[in-house]
Formats: structure tokens, C-alpha cells, sequence
């Protein structure tokens, strides 16, 4: 009986934190166009990545066949 008495509050607190955190994210807009983020994963084009990790490697494979 006891121990009901320091899980009510904590439950209470957890809940207010919890309905806290719901409100801020519809308040930032947080659940908005939930579709759309399918759609991108769905109909992403590739785009050629230009790091230059890949140049520097690129580069150095054109220097071995000028070398040839």
C-alpha cells in the first residue's frame, strides 16, 4: 500500500511528460505529410555521388593508363 503511494505520482509525472511531448510535436508540426517520406524512399533518383573519395580514385586510375 505504501508503494502506491510513490507509483502514483511517478505514473502521473510520466504521463504529463508523455502528453508534453505529444503536444510539442504536433505543435512543430511533426505529423505532417506523413506520406510524403514513403514517396521519397519509393521514386528517390539516383544522383551520382561526387565525393572526393571517388575522384581521388578515379583520378588515380586514369594516371595507371596514361602510365601504360
Amino acid at each position: 500500500m505504501t508503494s502506491l503511494y510513490l507509483l502514483i505520482p511517478i505514473a502521473i509525472i510520466f504521463v504529463c511528460v508523455a502528453v508534453g511531448i505529444f503536444l510539442w510535436a504536433v505543435k512543430n508540426e511533426q505529423f505532417e505529410d506523413l506520406e510524403r517520406q514513403g514517396y521519397d524512399i519509393l521514386f528517390d533518383e539516383d544522383k551520382p555521388n561526387n565525393s572526393p573519395q571517388k575522384k581521388s580514385q578515379s583520378n588515380h586510375q586514369e594516371e595507371s593508363n596514361k602510365e601504360s
